[in-house]
């Protein structure tokens, strides 16, 4: 396992309050060995991580809980976009007969509220799963000063999950976004989709966190996983 730290500067140029879900999709299709041909998506909101596909696929069946992404996402003959929340038995039930040369799944496993147990189905649908999850760091300055718990899964969590069905490699990289003025990055928090926590405070809590808030990025911490055989 590596560590790494990266930089990303002024959010404000981009479009979009995802930017860090956007480069974990770059970067979860780019490391890919192969070209699967038959593919299960997890957590596929609009279409970020298909969006990255460039090769020909037989099968695509993306799966996300809120109905208006699954709206958002890409549709096609070859793909199947299903809204499930995948924690529920329903989801279980939908894969249980289905087999997929490889699982992808980019910024959304870190919500399961038993993330061993989607592996341990997952185990028996594929021999691969590629996956890169956000873990209880991401905002950790923030949490240290507001006394916030993140409600996301911790690294060691995330880890332990993978490895009790699988032979996995995992890199954990701490992803940097710097911004111009302190409204522009608590704006950022409301609108990222991973608030950590930070989104529920009180006022009283709010307040002190502007004030002694100092540094002028926020951080994202993300877990790469890629399994390598099952035990």
């Amino acid at each position: 396992m590596s560590i790494k730290n990266e930089f990303s500067k002024y959010a404000k140029e981009y479009q979009s309050h995802n930017i860090i879900q956007q480069i974990c999709a770059k970067s979860l299709i780019r490391e890919l060995k192969t070209k699967p041909k038959k593919i299960l998506e997890l957590g596929c909101g609009s279409g970020q991580v298909y969006s990255q596909i460039t090769w020909d696929i037989d099968f695509y069946k993306a799966i996300d809980f809120s109905s208006s992404m699954c709206q958002l996402h890409p549709k096609a003959n070859n793909i199947e976009v299903k809204c499930y929340d995948f924690d529920t038995k329903e989801f279980l039930e939908e894969i249980k007969n289905d087999t997929y040369d490889v699982v992808l799944s980019s910024s959304a496993l870190q919500w399961s509220k038993d993330l061993s147990k989607i592996v341990k189905h997952l185990s028996l649908i594929t021999n691969e799963i590629n996956a890169v999850l956000f873990t209880s760091n991401t905002f950790k300055s923030i949490q240290e000063i507001s006394a916030t718990k993140s409600p996301i899964l911790d690294e060691s969590s995330i880890k332990k999950a993978f490895s009790k069905y699988f032979q996995c490699e995992f890199e954990t990289i701490m992803y940097k976004l710097e911004f111009d003025n302190k409204k522009d990055l608590f704006d950022y928090i409301k609108k990222s989709g991973v608030s950590g926590g930070s989104s529920n405070m009180d006022f009283k809590t709010a307040k002190k966190l502007y004030k002694e808030y100092k540094l002028n990025y926020l951080e994202f911490e993300v877990i790469f996983v890629k399994t390598v055989s099952k035990l």
